[in-house]
């Protein structure tokens, strides 16, 4: 796995607060020094502690996902599984599939579809950060995710080469698409997800994936 170098050390906790725009200060990690984390301690705090932590500009942030939120990330999984299975156009991962997109900054989707023609040489990446970037980002909110980081998080996913990105409120159930950084549509409990050209001819009605989430 290549590493990439630390980025500039924050001076003050509130330039660190800036920089992570909405973070929460618990999912802040002290040690090592912010400004100084590198894609091995990602690797090294999951093997440790068995914790989640996304690299953004050198400073490792605890990833938070609930019990429900983790449901509905699994009912999806299932069904675009089962959907990939069949139309053979790429793999999905889950809530551990960790990605660098760029230097210093490795993301971890709760939901994530890669195309084949994106894997090198056609095979599923062994490193446990590839450099790979998901053709569908999905992030299910939880009560400690701000409006700023997603909007950064979705930039991010954009700017990496995704094209299209999910954020999924659960109460009440709706979906905003993203189809660029700056482009949304929002969906409620009574309207369908169209994969659209990133996963043709894949649908899924909001209702019953929630219906499923809930009743199995």
């Amino acid at each position: 796995m290549r590493f990439s170098a630390p980025v500039e050390t924050p001076a003050t906790v509130a330039d660190l607060l800036e920089r992570l725009e909405g973070i929460s200060p618990h999912r802040i990690r002290l040690h090592p020094a912010p400004g100084t984390a590198r894609e091995e301690d990602v690797v090294a705090v999951h093997d440790r502690e068995g914790r989640l932590c996304e690299l953004v500009d050198g400073v490792l942030v605890e990833k938070v996902m609930g019990y429900y939120e983790s449901r509905v990330a699994a009912i999806l999984i299932q069904l675009l599984g089962n959907f990939l299975h069949q139309a053979r156009l790429g793999i999905v991962a889950g809530a551990d599939g960790m990605m660098k997109l760029a230097a210093g900054m490795v993301r971890i989707p709760d939901v994530s579809f890669v195309s084949w023609s994106r894997l090198p040489d056609g095979r599923v990446p062994r490193a446990p950060i590839p450099n790979l970037a998901p053709d569908l980002a999905v992030e299910v909110l939880s009560e400690g995710n701000s409006p700023a980081e997603m909007r950064r998080k979705v930039a991010e996913y954009f700017a990496a080469g995704a094209r299209q990105v999910w954020l999924v409120h659960t109460d009440p159930p709706a979906v905003e698409v993203f189809s660029s950084a700056d482009r949304s549509t929002r969906l409620g409990e009574a309207d369908t997800i169209d994969g659209g050209d990133v996963l043709p001819g894949f649908s899924l009605a909001i209702r019953d994936w929630f219906e499923r989430v809930e009743r199995g």
